[in-house]
């Protein structure tokens, strides 16, 4: 059986530890070079159409594939099922991708990083408004990750080639609303009825938030003179939309059928750490001591985190058998059916 050939509800019942925590790994660091690949794709081609561009190639890429492996009747799916794929395309691609190409004109990489890390605090209280109950130490695991970053971001980097600078007022807040985006699609993958194969989900999110951010762009003015767009750029903008977003969210999307939400959601702590590694290797960004000990204060959060969600609750305790209802037991004190 091929990639392309996932069934979710048959690995899940057999369990693949494995390959889910490979596919998060895989998150970590292509979600991680997101940042740099924004970076330098931006500085020639508006943002919006940046993100528009990547996902309509990445989607198309992605359903020529699967069409091509699994033929038409992988894309056999109810109204509901299109109707979430329609909606988290919205919600990830379109406003979150899309969001923080656009507040990376006025933000730096570290500040973007830091602001998107409130994914899971958002995942948090969307879980206790819908009646779940995260263990405290899944909220403590959040709050030292948030603070990790905090210090992660006290060492300074520097804008490096290809930076970009602004000072709009409105830049971080943009940002944070990406990341509500970000977090309220991770939630309702979660919730609502999905094709069987999650490529198939990925497929469409891609072209669906690729087309609602290129009909924005083009309907906000933007336009690309093609000719003028440096080589670096192409070639980032090219790994985003087929490696960045095919692999990236084909992982995000495995992962989320596999782990429990908040430790899918890590990918928020980790993904800032892999930014400034990439900006001090490939952009000559320095880093600094202070850096390297907000680093590690993510990785200890990813810890506690992943700890928590996989500790297993208390058992309920048996019923004593005293306790039986006499007219449902039988004379030897055993359940009638």
């Amino acid at each position: 059986m091929s990639a392309l050939d996932v069934d979710p509800a048959a690995a899940a019942r057999t369990g693949r530890p494995g390959a889910a925590w490979a596919a998060l790994a895989v998150v970590y660091v292509l979600w991680g070079s997101t940042y740099l690949g924004n970076k330098l794709v931006i500085v020639a081609v508006p943002p919006l159409l940046t993100g528009g561009f990547r996902f309509v190639v990445g989607g198309v890429a992605m359903s020529l594939l699967l069409l091509a492996v699994r033929g038409p009747s992988v894309f056999r799916m109810s109204r509901r099922q299109f109707a979430t794929c329609a909606l988290t395309g919205l919600l990830l691609p379109a406003w979150g991708n899309g969001l923080v190409t656009l507040g990376q004109e006025n933000v730096s990489s570290g500040v973007a990083a830091l602001l998107i890390a409130s994914v899971p605090l958002w995942i948090v209280l969307l879980r206790a408004l819908t009646g779940d109950r995260p263990r405290p130490a899944t909220f403590i695991g959040v709050a030292i990750g948030i603070a990790g970053l905090a210090v992660l971001l006290l060492g300074g980097t520097s804008g490096g080639s290809g930076g970009v600078s602004g000072n709009a007022w409105w830049g971080p807040w943009i940002v944070l609303l990406a990341g509500l985006g970000w977090a309220v699609g991770t939630f309702s993958s979660t919730k609502l009825p999905t094709p069987a194969n999650p490529l198939t989900l990925v497929a469409v999110q891609m072209t669906v938030g690729g087309v609602i951010l290129l009909a924005v762009g083009f309907g906000k003015g933007d336009r690309v003179d093609f000719g003028s767009v440096p080589a670096v750029s192409w070639w980032a903008w090219v790994y985003m939309a087929l490696v960045a977003s095919c692999c990236g969210f084909s992982a995000f999307a495995y992962t989320l059928d596999r782990l429990p939400v908040s430790t899918v959601a890590t990918y928020a702590y980790v993904n800032p750490v892999i930014a400034v590694l990439l900006g001090v290797l490939v952009a000559g960004e320095r880093f600094s001591p202070v850096q390297i000990v907000g680093g590690l204060i993510v990785v200890v959060a990813v810890v506690l985190v992943v700890a928590a969600e996989r500790r297993p609750p208390a058992p309920e305790p048996a019923p004593d058998p005293g306790d039986a209802d006499p007219e449902l037991s039988g004379p030897d004190g055993t359940m009638r059916a």
